[in-house]
């Protein structure tokens, strides 16, 4: 047996779960929140037999997908320089996140999608 984790983006959690429970899949729903853009995300639980895992997956990657955000280092209070993928062409300061807090800018990011895990389950109790 194998317990899939998914998180999946708020705006695509009903639609998951939606076609996993007409694909008789149960699953359990928590809320969460992602820690670089501290917005809401939905982390699901399915517990499924080896062999039914790729449909879980196929499944939830059919009913996700990735978007485009423009987000503002002005509202990061420490600066993002530390996030190397979102560093401005040239640092007026190098090294000190000064830059963002003094000169702040916007930039694109791809949020969406889902992160998947797939977690061997040693023992399965029902009660």
């Amino acid at each position: 047996m194998k317990l899939v984790l998914a998180i999946v983006s708020d705006e695509d959690s009903r639609k998951v779960t939606t076609e996993l429970n007409v694909n008789g899949f149960r699953v359990t729903k928590l809320s969460s929140t992602g820690g670089f853009l501290k917005v809401g995300n939905t982390t699901l639980l399915v517990g499924v037999e080896d062999s039914k895992v790729q449909k879980v997956i196929e499944i939830i990657k059919k009913n996700t997908k990735s978007r485009k955000q423009a987000i503002s280092t002005s509202s990061y209070p420490y600066g993002i320089s530390h996030h190397r993928a979102l560093e401005p062409a040239f640092d007026l300061d190098p090294g000190t996140g000064l830059n963002d807090i003094f000169n702040p800018f916007v930039v694109e990011v791809v949020v969406g999608g889902s992160t998947i895990f797939v977690l061997n389950v040693e023992k399965y109790v029902s009660t």
